[in-house]
């Protein structure tokens, strides 16, 4: 059954979700800081002899320093605990290192660009196009993350494009607004299909939780059913075994059930179960294991207790059944 979005459950699967596409962000855009540095450096190398060659090393050096920024990131974000990778811990950093690093690449290929070289507007726009290509992949957990790099690589040169009047340049200018139109929709569609996909994903997790508990969990009193006890007792029998421990069981059975259902009818004695269960859960220790074996039959598995203190648990579980229900004038 899906769920639905004001419920807390929900709430619950959203975080998921996001945590999810941050791990998706952090495995998916780590070759990117390569990428970016090695395409500075091819396109630095053909423009050599067209562009601005006082902008190739500072463009160079802050893309590196940059790139180290970002590495360090990805070895932090690796080496912290699962539980720390949370997008309120996560998101904003990596957001402050995406903009500085596409800013840098964006302004520093607009920079090194020819403004009387034709090929040299042609090369830079064809490298801006393919890095910002390469930012689909790498970024597409993220829409705004891939919007904004796509805009901080293109936006430099292709504005300068638009304001000059040659032909050739509004050409190049107009193609890059088409190759952003294709962006903005490939990944608002992308981000939607991937968004629902890891929700579906968060969603039949819970079910499949939901649908084993309850397939290991007695319905009428919340414990362990004779399946599961039987299960558990198993591995708490091979423990104790082999750690050289006492272990204990008791069995407990309620008088007259019978009559209670006869003379009250069987809702009284759904009532009677679910308060023994209660008393149970209340009384015993968080390590002891407990289960309905069926009808108005339980059993009790005391790992670690000598008989003496089995003694005093099943006395004291007598009492607080006594104080939890009584029979008189017909009720119960």
């Amino acid at each position: 059954m899906p769920l639905s979005p004001e419920s807390p459950a929900s709430d619950s699967v959203a975080l998921q979700v996001r945590t999810d596409r941050l791990q998706l962000l952090f495995r998916q855009s780590f070759l990117a800081t390569f990428g970016s540095v090695g395409g500075a450096t091819v396109l630095s190398w053909l423009q050599h002899d067209l562009g601005n060659h006082a902008v190739i090393a500072p463009w160079l050096i802050a893309l590196c320093l940059a790139g180290m920024v970002r590495l360090s990131l990805f070895w932090a974000y690796h080496r912290s605990a699962p539980h720390n990778r949370t997008p309120a811990r996560w998101e904003g950093v990596y957001w402050v290192t995406l903009v500085v690093t596409s800013a840098i690449w964006g302004i520093g290929a607009f920079l090194l660009m020819s403004r009387d070289s034709l090929l040299s507007q042609v090369m830079t726009l064809f490298f801006a196009i393919g890095m910002a290509g390469s930012a689909i992949s790498a970024y597409s957990a993220y829409r705004s993350m891939t919007l904004a790099a796509v805009a901080l690589v293109l936006l430099p040169t292709t504005l300068w494009l638009f304001t000059e009047p040659g032909t050739e340049q509004r050409l190049l200018a107009v193609t890059t607004l088409a190759f952003s139109i294709f962006v903005m929709r490939a990944t608002r569609e992308l981000s939607d299909a991937l968004g629902s996909l890891l929700w579906l994903r968060r969603e039949l997790e819970i079910q499949h939780r939901i649908a084993s508990n309850a397939a290991r969990t007695d319905e009428l009193t919340g414990l362990n059913n004779l399946r599961a006890f039987k299960e558990q007792a198993d591995a708490m029998f091979s423990y104790t075994r082999r750690h050289g421990l006492p272990l204990c069981a008791l069995m407990l059975d309620i008088d007259h059930f019978k009559q209670i259902n006869d003379t009250h009818g069987h809702a009284t004695g759904d009532r009677v179960l679910h308060a023994v269960a209660k008393r149970l859960k209340a009384t015993l220790r968080e390590a002891d294991l407990c289960g309905r074996l069926g009808g108005e039959e339980f059993a009790v598995l005391l790992a670690g207790t000598e008989w003496h203190e089995a003694l005093a648990i099943a006395e004291k579980l007598r009492l607080a059944f006594l104080l939890c229900m009584s029979c008189r004038r017909g009720h119960v």
